[in-house]
This record gives structure tokens, sequence and C-alpha cells, in this order.
């Protein structure tokens, strides 16, 4: 039987009408968790500050985000980031966080796979001849956040390290009525985003070996009520001060040199595949506040849905608000998976994308 090849080029759209919007991504993981980053099709993000923006996409531009995140064109578990300008002079870009129920203040993972981003698509200036490290200044919601990307040629290599925001504890041994279990006791801590912690087995769950569903169910209902239970305020702005998720946490938060493992579940019970940058970033600012952890020691992070690995250490010492806080180093590896474009198709009933529940 002949092999019949093409020798027409394919094309990067189906055939569509002017007025047909377009979009077009570079997708892109960290540590197994997706990152599909907006190349050209959104409108424009209008905002005098990066906070406004964020506001102006949520209330006029969702439909990017469904479009982006949803079925058919994403999952439940799909996370994206736009690209805008930033007000402050020292930033390379501003980056909004896309995910199932809204928009992020901060993302590790995130702004590790930007670094490479950045660095490879010419968005900061090539690093001098020689140079085995570029730095790219992230705006995010949370604030400037600085990213370390190993690179050899001016092209990046995968390794990237980034320094957070000051990251504290907001709350240690909080009682919450957690319903079908007896009152436990949780610590909330902030890393550009503020996540609940608890120890999987207070829960009866082993977070290393236990169904993601079941992970899922006593992370969500942890979630709901310390949010019921407990008001979190940001001193710097109230459109950071929400809880984020839940991380259950194996219990090992003594310093060791074996990883401890960890699972996220934030939003609308999205599922961190990664160790999760801003949550390792809040639980070494937790671990730091407790005298678990002395500056520069650094600790292995394993997510327990894919077994990948970051690492982080508190760096130095800083203030948020009237919060004793710390700088955070996270370390990971960022790669790239591919590109795409899509259309909207303004007859297709399910344009704006769709959720299974």
């Amino acid at each position: 039987m002949q092999t019949v090849v093409s020798t027409r080029p394919a094309p990067l759209l189906p055939p569509h009408g002017p007025g047909t919007p377009a979009l077009s991504v570079v997708d892109m993981h960290t540590g197994g968790e997706p990152l599909r980053i907006v190349l050209a099709g959104c409108p424009e993000v209008v905002g005098s500050t990066l906070l406004a923006k964020r506001r102006f996409m949520r209330q006029h531009l969702d439909h990017v985000r469904r479009r982006l995140m949803f079925e058919p064109r994403g999952h439940r578990d799909m996370y994206g980031a736009v690209l805008v300008r930033s007000e402050l002079p020292d930033a390379h870009l501003g980056v909004l966080f896309l995910h199932n129920e809204g928009y992020s203040s901060m993302c590790g993972h995130a702004v590790l796979a930007l670094g490479r981003f950045a660095l490879d698509f010419g968005l900061v200036p090539a690093p001098s001849a020689g140079a085995r490290e570029a730095r790219v200044n992230i705006h995010c919601p949370c604030g400037l956040v600085a990213a370390f990307v190993e690179c050899e040629g001016g092209r990046s290599r995968g390794p990237v390290r980034f320094h957070s925001v000051p990251a504290f504890a907001l709350a240690t041994d909080l009682p919450v009525d957690i319903p079908g279990h007896e009152k436990l006791v949780v610590d909330i801590a902030y890393g550009g985003a503020f996540y609940a912690f608890v120890s999987a087995e207070k829960l009866g769950l082993d977070v290393g070996s236990a169904k993601t569903r079941d992970l899922v169910d006593a992370a969500t209902a942890v979630t709901k009520a310390v949010t019921a239970q407990f008001k979190i305020t940001h001193p710097d702005s109230e459109d950071l001060g929400f809880l984020y998720g839940t991380i259950l946490t194996d219990g090992k938060d003594p310093y060791s040199e074996e990883p401890t493992i960890n699972i996220c579940v934030f939003a609308d019970e999205q599922v961190d595949r990664s160790p999760t940058g801003s949550g390792v970033t809040a639980r070494i600012a937790l671990q730091y506040h407790k005298g678990l952890l002395e500056l520069n020691q650094t600790r292995a992070f394993k997510s327990s849905t894919t077994g990948s690995v970051f690492t982080g250490k508190a760096v130095r010492e800083a203030k948020c608000g009237d919060f004793n806080a710390v700088i955070v180093e996270v370390s990971g590896r960022a790669h790239y998976t591919g590109t795409a474009s899509f259309i909207v198709e303004d007859d297709d009933p399910l344009k704006d994308g769709f959720l299974l529940k």
C-alpha cells in the first residue's frame, strides 16, 4: 500500500471569517503543572496598575479566560497567563494568572516557566556573552518577583529560580470546625497567595498514597471551613486578602534532607500537579516562623500527584506591614510542550467553554 504524503503546508488555523476571534498560545509545564501563555488574540487589558488590570479582565474579559481554560480547548486543571504592561519601572513584564475559577495573585510554577519564556522570546535584554544566568523581573499581582534563568548561548536551559515577595505566617494553630471531623488546628501563611496548611493525617489520609479525589474533598472542606470562620486580610491590598486554597502535607515540618510531600487544592477544586511554588514559599515562611528552618537552609518539596520536586529556602528577613516576613527562593525546572492556535466561531454554543462537575 502506498503512503500518500501531502506537500501542502498545514494551515495554522482552519478556514474562518476575518471577524472570527483567534487566540495563539505557547504551552509549558513546570513539574507537571500546565501553563498556557497567551501570545496573541487577547483584547487590550485596561488599567493604570496591574491590580486594576486584573479587576478589568475579571469584569470585562472573563470570556477569554473561559475560552482558554475550560473545555473543549482546556480542562478543569488548566492554568494560564496573560502578559500585560507593568507600571513598575523595574519590571520586564506584567502578568495576570488564570485558572478555573478566576484570577490568582501569585503562581510560582508559572513564574518559573515565564522566566524561560521571557528570555527565549526576547522579552528581556539578551544576556551578555558567556552569561550563565539571566534575570527576569516579573510583576505579579502580589508584587515584583525576580526570576533567575539558567542559560547558555543566550537561551534558557530549563532550571529556574525565583525570589518571592515578602512571605509570612498569618495565623498558627488556628482551631477550625470541619464538617465530618473533629475540630482541627490549621496554619495560614502567605507566599504571594494565602494558603491553609494541615497534615493530611489529621483528616485520616496519607498524602502520599491516598486517592486524589479523597485528598481534593478533604482539602476543599478545609478551605470552605477556614473561609467561613476566619477573615483573611493582607496589610497592603484588599485585592490580596483571600484564601486561595489548602495544602495537605505529610506533617514533616521540622528540617530534614528528605523531601516533604504535599498536595495543593486551590480555586474550584483545582489540583496543582507541581509542589506549588507559592505554596512552597508560604510553607518555608511558616517553618521559619516556627523556628524549624534557618536562613539559607534548603528543603525539598515533593508533589504527591507527580513526584516532581521544587526546592526552597528563606534567603533573608523582610517585613510585610507589621508582619515579620522572609524572602524565599524557590527552584524548579520548566519545560515547553508546544504551541496552539484556536478560533471561536460565533455560532458555537460552547464557544465560551464548559466544565464538567
